[in-house]
């Protein structure tokens, strides 16, 4: 038992000092949204880390918003860090609470829409899950797609209350939907689930919505972070 009054001094992730070092690096070298960063090796060397600690540093970044991972170009800043503001790495251990009532609400959602859904819907989710096909050919951010499907499988639903919760936590979820979707041959693979999710829904068979949706969501929950007790 430690002495009154002294709490044991918690040691951060790697990732997370390498994730406020890049937004140190980004106002001192005067980089502006839409440029581009250095190389995973080039910030590697520069900051004296390994590419991993680096990758999963820019993946935090990533899930604030800070900046845009596009496979096969390279890192983009998207926002200056002073317009994001210093809680966004912070923000990180509530993705796991964040999954656990995306699971909770969003399997419901799914349940319901499969029982109550219109022919109005089923285009709706046709149409949210062509625009997440297009933008992922295209290789553009499959985000606003994504958010458009989930908006109308909680539409189809019928409940209000459940919309409406949803509603409130958008800020939360998009945090978890870019931690996803940054991840390398993601988004074809989220197509694939909102196909199952969609067929069930479209065919009023609950259980499977139930059942597509959760496997969903817990792929999206491995975000690829390291927990609080990351090796160093």
């Amino acid at each position: 038992m430690g002495d009154p009054g002294l709490e044991p001094i918690r040691r951060s992730p790697l990732y997370e000092e390498v994730a406020a070092r890049l937004r140190s690096f980004i106002d001192v070298q005067g980089v502006k949204p839409g440029d581009r960063l250095l190389s995973e090796r080039e910030l590697a060397q520069r900051l004296g880390v390994s590419r991993t600690s680096v990758r999963q540093a820019l993946t935090a970044l990533r899930v604030g918003g800070l900046v845009d991972i596009r496979h096969g170009d390279g890192v983009y800043l998207l926002r200056s860090p002073a317009d994001v503001g210093p809680s966004l790495v912070h923000a990180l251990p509530e993705l796991p609470a964040t999954m656990e009532v995306r699971e909770a609400l969003e399997t419901q959602t799914a349940r319901l829409a499969a029982r109550r859904r219109s022919g109005a819907d089923v285009k709706e989710l046709r149409a949210a899950r062509a625009a997440m096909a297009t933008a992922i050919e295209q290789g553009q951010d499959a985000a606003a797609a994504d958010r458009r499907f989930h908006a109308a499988v909680a539409r189809a639903s019928r409940n209000d209350l459940l919309a409406g919760l949803l509603g409130q936590l958008t800020e939360k979820i998009d945090q978890t939907r870019r931690a996803s979707l940054a991840r390398p041959g993601r988004p074809a693979l989220s197509l694939m689930d909102h196909d199952a999710i969609a067929r069930a829904i479209e065919r009023h068979d609950e259980d499977a919505a139930v059942r597509a949706m959760r496997a969903h969501l817990a792929a999206v929950a491995e975000v690829g972070l390291p927990g609080p007790d990351a090796a160093r």
